[in-house]
Parts: C-alpha cells; structure tokens; sequence
C-alpha cells in the first residue's frame, strides 16, 4: 500500500538550538492537516501530532523520544507562516526561490514527484544537501520517497518553545534525527509529495 502526501516542509533552525520541521499537508489520505517534529538543543525529539491518527502513522515511520497530541495549526499570510500548538509558536518570512527551486520547478510534476525520480536524485542529495535524502528504508518495513518541486529559503524566524524564546533564525545544524532524511541545513520550506509504502497494510486501517 502506497500513501501519497502532497503539501509543504519547513526546516527551521533557531539560535536557541531547537530545530522544528513543520509538515503542512493539503492532501493525503487523511484530508488536510499539519504536524511539527522538533529537536531541542540537548538532543530530545518531540512529536506535535493533531489525532492519534496522525500520532501513530507518524511515529511507526519516524522515530521520537514524546509525542504529544495536541491542536496544530498553521496559518499562511502572503509570504508569512505562523505555526501554533500548545508548546510550539512559530513565525517566519518566505524569500526568494533558491536555485535549486528552480531547477525542481523545470521538471514536470508527474516526472518530479515519482519513485523512480526520487531514487535517481537520491545520490546527488547525498552530495549537494548535507543529511538530506529523496528515498529510504523508515519503521516497520516501510519505505519513502520525497518527490521535491520547490524551494523557498526562509529569511527570518521568531517564536517559542514551552514558553521560553526561540532566539533567531539559525541554520538547521546538526541535522534532525528522526529518520533517514532531514531538511536542508539552509532553513526553506519544500514543496513536495511524499510516498510511504506498507507492506501488508491500507491507508484506512492507520
């Protein structure tokens, strides 16, 4: 069974040393929503989870120290996101396309966004973008691909965890550790459509 997600990731490094990737699906097998994985500075892994649904999927898939259910949102406003959850507030400013989004947006969608894409570019990720894969093994027997379209670097940052202050925008360093891949070490949001094969089971019984 494949699950096809298409949405937007965000990779966002701050000077306090947490590291948040924001996952911004607008479709999937489970309609839309958002989840936000984080790494603080000391290396602790929390997933921020809407449903147990999403929880579950998440969690057999990548790997997490807590997981805590709790509202996710986020909100676009022009070039502005702001992502909100009972521990995690979250704001940043997209720029400009990177070069790299540009060439992702000359590839057709289709071609872009296939396994068999994905499993081509994989080495070259390997090499150009430090810790980031476009396919690999996750829990429970399952593989993933990432099929990239975009990339928009993000140029500030703001917010807090658990009530304390986020400081600035920071690179994403070290990279995340919750699967085989993490975002780019350049904060940017990647618009992308991610497929998750399980062996022996169907998207309506996650």
């Amino acid at each position: 069974m494949r699950d096809l997600f298409d949405g937007q990731i965000a990779g966002v490094g701050t000077t306090s040393g947490l590291r948040a990737v924001v996952g911004h699906w607008a479709a999937g097998p489970w309609g839309a929503f958002a989840d936000v994985m984080v790494e603080t500075a000391e290396g602790h892994r929390v997933l921020l989870a809407p449903d147990e649904r999403v929880a579950d999927f998440v969690a057999a898939t990548y790997t997490f120290d807590e997981t805590r259910i709790e509202p996710v949102a986020v909100i676009e406003e022009a070039d502005r996101w702001r992502v909100e959850t009972p521990s995690l507030s979250l704001g940043f400013t997209l720029g400009r396309r990177t070069p790299l989004g540009g060439l992702l947006r000359a590839v057709p969608t289709r071609v872009g966004t296939s396994p068999a894409w994905c499993t081509v570019t994989d080495p070259f990720a390997r090499v150009l973008l430090r810790g980031v894969r476009t396919r690999g093994t996750a829990g429970n027997g399952r593989r993933e691909w990432y099929g990239a379209t975009d990339v928009r670097r993000i140029v500030d940052a703001t917010g807090s965890w658990e009530g304390g202050d986020l400081g600035s925008l920071a690179p994403v360093d070290p990279p995340c550790r919750f699967g085989f891949s993490s975002t780019p070490r350049n904060p940017s949001v990647t618009r992308v459509v991610t497929t998750v094969e399980r062996p022996g089971e169907r998207a309506d019984q996650a």
